[in-house]
């Protein structure tokens, strides 16, 4: 969808809030009705829109769609993607409203199905959604080893083809799958070749990742419920992971 959005308007609204932002109210179901309608026929290629709300701007209405945001007139005739960001205080308001309804229950992620990482105390927790075969997921488990103090739960999800499964479930089957992970992601050491039947924690994983509406690698998920859909640098994650273990 982002694409999609992004080639028919991109903009960056910034707000200038003299008097604070107007009070944001859920739409009725027949004005929401009203715009799934015609954004359907006009635009069939977008997830179904679930819920409309008004925005901070007047005139502006801010829909939801699947775990994205995008913006409309009230009659959707224009459709607009962008950063909403209130000029005043720098509050990126799109970013917060996206962690908002993407949060996640961190605590009834299923764990055992995970390869865990520690460092320090572990005291402070990260998930991690990977692909064996993913440059980027490559480039954050280097970033990943700078912090202190953390336990990271990678998932690995074999999304990219080619051997991504195979490379999965062997690193899974091994002795010491932690390790074999390290080994691959950080030196390019390949796991040995699977031996026993490895392949329903995997595919549990892909579950898991469908229902949290991940669909690229790496994707991350802090103790707070909030997310981060791309790799980042050390400095970054510890900004986030301070921010979770803030609330």
């Amino acid at each position: 969808m982002s694409r999609i959005l992004r080639s028919l308007l991109p903009l960056t609204l910034s707000l200038m809030c003299a008097g604070g932002a107007l009070a944001q109210t859920e739409l009725s179901a027949a004005q929401v009705s009203a715009l799934k309608q015609k954004l359907a026929q006009r635009m069939p290629q977008l997830p179904p829109l679930e819920s409309a709300r008004t925005s901070p701007i007047n005139g502006l209405i801010e829909l939801k769609a699947g775990s994205s945001i995008f913006y409309s007139d009230p009659n959707g005739e224009y459709v607009i993607e962008g950063q909403m960001v209130e000029s005043r205080t720098q509050r990126n308001l799109t970013e917060e409203r996206l962690d908002e309804i993407n949060k996640v229950d961190f605590s009834t992620l299923p764990f055992k199905d995970a390869l865990v990482w520690r460092n320090g105390s572990g005291k402070r927790r990260l998930v991690v959604f990977a692909d064996p075969n993913c440059g980027y997921c490559k480039q954050l488990e280097r970033e990943i080893q700078q912090l202190k103090d953390v336990t990271v739960y990678t998932f690995m999800i074999p999304i990219l083809g080619g051997d991504s499964r195979a490379k999965a479930e062997a690193i899974w089957c091994a002795k010491d799958r932690t390790q074999a992970w390290l080994d691959w992601m950080l030196d390019g050491v390949p796991p040995q070749r699977a031996l026993g039947m490895c392949g329903a924690t995997i595919q549990r994983n892909l579950a898991l990742s469908q229902s949290l509406r991940v669909t690229g690698t790496p994707a991350l998920f802090f103790e707070d419920g909030s997310r981060l859909p791309s790799a980042a640098k050390a400095a970054m994650l510890e900004q986030r992971l301070r921010r979770a273990s803030a609330k």
